[in-house]
């Protein structure tokens, strides 16, 4: 398993400790930006470096987190293409249900949402796979096709 990991000047700081949290998981991450504390970059950036990298790996276990402020922007951005399925997550519970139900394969994540640490939820995200019922199957194509 791998994790791309993407955010702008709002999501920096949630970012670091997320990479560390994943390395003491031994999941091996990368990180696609941004690097250096820049408060006039752009999120749809580093969205796009996440994207094409799960995108182009077609490895079902290749996963991309991404954060900015509040997550929306990043979520529209990535959700421009086709077979990424990013969805924003508040809770496990939601983590669990859209990768059980939409096969989500970027978790967006809101910076400024005062929660503890995200680990739960990355977690569930993680570990949880698609379900296998033609319904889902049906849904997740539709999503694809565009």
């Amino acid at each position: 398993m791998q994790i791309f990991l993407g955010a702008d000047h709002r999501g920096m700081e949630l970012k670091g400790r997320i990479a560390n949290w994943l390395a003491s998981q031994e999941i091996v991450c990368i990180d696609c930006g941004n690097v250096t504390y820049d408060a006039e970059d752009d999120y749809n950036d580093f969205a796009k470096a996440v994207v094409s990298q799960v995108y182009y790996s077609k490895d079902p276990q290749t996963f991309g987190i991404l954060i900015c402020g509040s997550a929306q922007g990043m979520a529209m951005q990535a959700n421009r293409y086709k077979g990424i399925r990013a969805a924003i997550c508040h809770s496990p519970e939601e983590a669990v249900e859209t990768r059980g139900h939409n096969d989500a394969n970027i978790l967006c994540l809101a910076a400024d949402e005062k929660l503890n640490f995200y680990g739960d939820i990355i977690d569930k995200f993680i570990h949880t796979a698609a379900l296998p019922d033609e319904k889902y199957l049906r849904r997740k194509q539709k999503l694809d096709e565009g």
